[in-house]
């Protein structure tokens, strides 16, 4: 083989890959959707197929990243299939240290099966996690941080559940709602930050030509 055919061969490898990974994220993206529309079952059933795609994918179009198999366990959690959420939940925390959406919810699911001093560990984990990133991104990413949680409100809602998680008599169904919704708005804001940057580009772009 010549060079000519070696370098023919490596760019029909990587558009290959190139359009294998644009639809995993599609499968992610529509799961997504399912997921924050309250269909679990579809949210399942796309995160699945982008698992099997793709084990190593994470969401990278986002500034909160997150693994597939933190989807994946999401969508189960969301249908009553708490063992295997734990099951994708455990694979995406040794996958993915950095994801602290895996951890929420992995705590959440070890809760649920009565495991409380894990479940509360993990749950808490996950909730630093969170807030730091916030903090960070809202300091370091900008101007695209800018729009994550620009009034403070989700890291309210954390110091408020954590403050539940350190009390002598843990509330645990507040504790787990509180996490559900926190978790549940994480994903919302990726939407909501996007949206409004989207926005604001368009009415600076209207002012300019004005």
């Amino acid at each position: 083989m010549n060079r000519v055919h070696v370098m023919l061969f490596l760019l029909l490898l990587s558009l290959t890959a190139a359009c294998a990974n644009v639809q995993v994220a599609g499968q992610v993206a529509s799961g997504r959707e399912a997921l924050l529309q309250e269909n679990p079952k579809l949210a399942l059933a796309r995160f699945r197929t982008a698992a099997e795609m793709d084990p190593d994918f994470y969401l990278n179009w986002s500034l909160l990243q997150q693994g597939v198999w933190t989807y994946v366990g999401r969508a189960y959690y969301a249908t009553g299939d708490i063992g295997e959420a734990r099951k994708a939940l455990e694979k995406a925390t040794s996958r993915y240290s950095w994801d602290n959406m895996a951890k929420l919810y992995l705590g959440l699911v070890l809760l649920r099966e009565n495991d409380r001093a894990r479940g509360l560990k993990e749950m808490d984990a996950g909730l630093v996690g969170l807030y730091d990133w916030l903090n960070y991104v809202n300091l370091w990413q900008r101007p695209d941080g800018d729009y994550w949680d620009p009034g403070g409100y989700i890291r309210v809602n954390i110091d408020r559940t954590r403050a539940l998680i350190q009390a002598k008599d843990t509330p645990m169904p507040e504790v787990i709602a509180a996490g559900e919704y926190i978790g549940w708005r994480m994903e919302k804001e990726i939407d909501l930050a996007r949206s409004q940057q989207q926005r604001n580009r368009i009415d600076s772009a209207v002012r300019d030509f004005d």
